[in-house]
Order: C-alpha cells, then sequence, then structure tokens
C-alpha cells in the first residue's frame, strides 16, 4: 500500500479519460474522498493534489492519455499542485514506463484503486463507504456498473489484460447502490458493463441479469432502465423478454457486433457468425416491436479485405440498425491480433471508416424521418438560452441521438414531457411540445 502523502491536502482534482465505465470508478472514488473530509474541486489549478483516471483501450486513446499526463506533469513541476496520482487502465498496463518515463508522477496506481487512494490522501480512510458516489452527470441519470472485467477472449481487444476476469458485484449492493441514486434525483439507470450478459455467472452459476433488471425496476423514482455492452455470443432471451415486458425498460440495446464479414470475425475469436447476428437481431425485432438497437464495429482489421468491406457494408444495409459507432483498429500488445500486424494504412482505415459512416448516416436519416408525426415521452437534459435539449428512450447520452426544442427557454432539465416529432435530420430529431 503506498504511503501518506507528507503535505497537508485539503482538496483533490479528478480527471477522467475514456468511457462510461471509467466515469463510474472516478464518481466512486470521489465520493470517498469527499466523505472523508476532503473537497472535490474542478479546477486542478486550484488542486492540492490531482488524480487522472486513464484510459488505454485504442492507440489514439493512450495517446490522448499520455498528452494529459505530459500536462499535468507540467503543472506538477511548477507548483501547481503537490501531488499527481495516475489510476486506471493505461497505468495498469504501463506502470513502470510511467515511473520511468514521467517522474513527476508521484504515484502510479492500477484499476480498482479505491483504497490504495485513500491511504495516500487521507491514511486510515473509512474504506467500507462503497456506496457513495459523486456523480459527474447531470443529476437525473447515471451509470450502474454491475460488474469488472471480460472473460471473452476478443483477439483485438486489451481489456482483460487491464481489468481481469469477469467480477459480478452482488444483486443487494447493486439495488442499495440504485435506490441511493434514485434518492438524489436520478430517473434514468444505464446498466453498463464490459460484458453485461456474463452478469451473474461467476456469484450465482446462472445469467441473472433478467433478474436484475426486474429488481432495478421496482424502485421508486428510476422511470427508465438502459442496457449498454450485451455481449452476442450465447445471448439469453429473457434479456429482451424484459425489455420488451417492463414498462419501465428503454426499448434499446447496445449489442458491439464488431463486424459483417465470417472471415473477420472468426480471426477476432468472435464465437459468432453473420447469420447468427441476423438471427438474433431479428428476434429481438420480433419480441420487441420498435426495438432501437445499437451496434459498434472495428474498421481496418489487420486481414480486412476490400471485399470484407463489402461485406461489411452490404450487414450494414441488410440489419439498418439505429445507431452505429465504428472505431478504427488499433494494434494492442499481447493481444491475439497483434501478430497479425498492422497492414492496413492510416489513410485507407480512414477511407473504409469514411465508407462506413456515411452508409450509416443514410440510414439514421432514415430512420429519423420515420418518426415524424410521432409522439414521444422526451427526457430532457440541457436548457440552453434559445432552445432545449432531450433524449428519447432510443438514446443514450452523449453516443446516440438528440431532440431539440427550437423555441423552448423554459423546459424543466431533468423532467419528462411529451412531445411530436416535427422534423429530423442525420443524427437529431426536432420536436414541439404538446
Amino acid at each position: 500500500m503506498p504511503e501518506q502523502i507528507d503535505n497537508e491536502i485539503e482538496n483533490v482534482s479528478v480527471i477522467t479519460l475514456g468511457c462510461a465505465k471509467n466515469m463510474v470508478d472516478s464518481e466512486r472514488f470521489s465520493g470517498m474522498i469527499k466523505a472523508n473530509g476532503l473537497d472535490v474541486i474542478s479546477n486542478p489549478d486550484e488542486a492540492d493534489a490531482l488524480i487522472i483516471n486513464t484510459c488505454g483501450f485504442i492507440s489514439a486513446a493512450k495517446e490522448e492519455n499520455i498528452q494529459v499526463i505530459m500536462e499535468a506533469a507540467h503543472l506538477r513541476a511548477e507548483g501547481k499542485f503537490k501531488n499527481l496520482i495516475v489510476t486506471g487502465c493505461l497505468s495498469e498496463r504501463y506502470d513502470e514506463d510511467l515511473k520511468e518515463q514521467i517522474p513527476e508522477i508521484d504515484y502510479v496506481l492500477g484499476t480498482n484503486s479505491d483504497e490504495q487512494i485513500l491511504k495516500i490522501l487521507i491514511g486510515d480512510g473509512k474504506y467500507e463507504l462503497r456506496g457513495e458516489r459523486l456523480l459527474s452527470t447531470p443529476s437525473h441519470f447515471a451509470y450502474l456498473k454491475i460488474s469488472e472485467g471480460c472473460n471473452q477472449k476478443c483477439s483485438f481487444c486489451a481489456i482483460p489484460l487491464m481489468r481481469g476476469k469477469h467480477v459480478s458485484r452482488t444483486m443487494e449492493s447493486l439495488i442499495e447502490e440504485a435506490e441511493g441514486l434514485a434518492q438524489k434525483g436520478v430517473k434514468e439507470l444505464i446498466v453498463i458493463a464490459q460484458d453485461t450478459t456474463w452478469y451473474g455467472l461467476d456469484i450465482y452459476k446462472k445469467r441473472a441479469l433478467p433478474e436484475l433488471l426486474k429488481k432495478l425496476s421496482e424502485i421508486n423514482g428510476i422511470e427508465w432502465i438502459r442496457l449498454q455492452y450485451a455481449y452476442p455470443r450465447q445471448f439469453p432471451m429473457e434479456i429482451i423478454d424484459e425489455i420488451a415486458n417492463n414498462p419501465k425498460m428503454c426499448n434499446y440495446i447496445d449489442i458491439p457486433l464488431q463486424h459483417g464479414s465470417d472471415k473477420v470475425l472468426k480471426s477476432m475469436r468472435r464465437g459468432v457468425k453473420r447469420q447468427e447476428m441476423e438471427d438474433l437481431i431479428n428476434s429481438f425485432k420480433e419480441k420487441s416491436p420498435g426495438i432501437a438497437i445499437r451496434s459498434t464495429f472495428i474498421s481496418g482489421y489487420p486481414n480486412e479485405t476490400l471485399e470484407d468491406q463489402e461485406e461489411f457494408k452490404d450487414f450494414l444495409r441488410t440489419m439498418k440498425f439505429d445507431r452505429v459507432g465504428i472505431f478504427k483498429y488499433s494494434k494492442e500488445e499481447d493481444t491475439g491480433a497483434f501478430i497479425l500486424g498492422d497492414p492496413i494504412s492510416d489513410e485507407e482505415k480512414e477511407r473504409r471508416y469514411d465508407e462506413l459512416m456515411l452508409l450509416q448516416q443514410e440510414i439514421s436519416f432514415e430512420h429519423n424521418k420515420s418518426k415524424i408525426g410521432q409522439e414521444l415521452r422526451i427526457l430532457i437534459d440541457e436548457q440552453l438560452e434559445t432552445k432545449a435539449v432531450g433524449r428519447s428512450e432510443f438514446d443514450s447520452p452523449d453516443v446516440d441521438n438528440i431532440v431539440i426544442f427550437e423555441r423552448e427557454t423554459n423546459l424543466p432539465v431533468g423532467e419528462f414531457v411529451m412531445a411530436k416529432i416535427v422534423d429530423a435530420g442525420e443524427y437529431e430529431l426536432y420536436a414541439e411540445i404538446i
């Protein structure tokens, strides 16, 4: 365990890089820090200590992280704050490199480092305060991370190297946390993990996600529950039954599929073929009509040919996903695909990426135009000077579409309104209050 900081620390600033799962980690240890008597402030220049919670997912993310750390190290050298702590995925994987190359870092920690952080900042802290979270999202929605790590063996992914094997949280702890969030005014829970469909297999010896979703929906104050990061292999269809039949479940699912070519999928070690994915998605649509399906994909995988790219495009045309995110392949050390090298140039990756995103933009526009005239329940996220912005149940914050009220200046943030869709763009709907 690291030694406690010698300097007197009164406040701490936290910079979070990467995904929503990282955000939850930061919210958790920020809440624990605050519960132990220190202030958590937004401006690093005014902080006694700075914590950077890092992401090590792909090369672009690592480069961004290193830049942020280097800037912080420069400020540390100038005495802008007393201590610099680096934690999270990047430091879990490259701790020795960071220590050697950026000596201005006072402490290099890995993932799941809550107690180490408290030990450094406070000494003998109240480590049992696991339910404390200091939300960094708007107060009406929050992410609920139900497990840590991943047991899948995808050839491109370094997450198991950084986060370890899948470990589910107990249902009791999750219900307690969700109840606390509801008491703080949270109306929408976004259920996340590295792999949400694996939930429960380690501690309950069964896939317990449907049961968890049902129990979460019984919490007073929670009105929407949204599911993300659902792995497609051996997908438990009871999850879709719960989405279809539970009125608090958003008619939405995020299911990363990664590619549309069987050859590439096999090399990726995904454990599913294109036809199986098509059958699964069609089953979703049959069981829960109108469901919005989001997926993420990788373009430019090492053995991806132009023929594979065409199969990929055909898959998108055939399935017409509501929401799509695409990452350009990043070669990661110690992963199964590393031996394949990185033969596709950055320029060609960009070209293939652009092709795919242009195709999906057309599909998204068609989906959005079909909603003109519909009446939807909208959760207001933001009130700007001349307009308000919200989301329907078909959209997750930050990554999906938005609903814009062009002439509304006093809609209640964090509340639901009924609205009629009057116009559409590629990634936004325009609405009027009913």
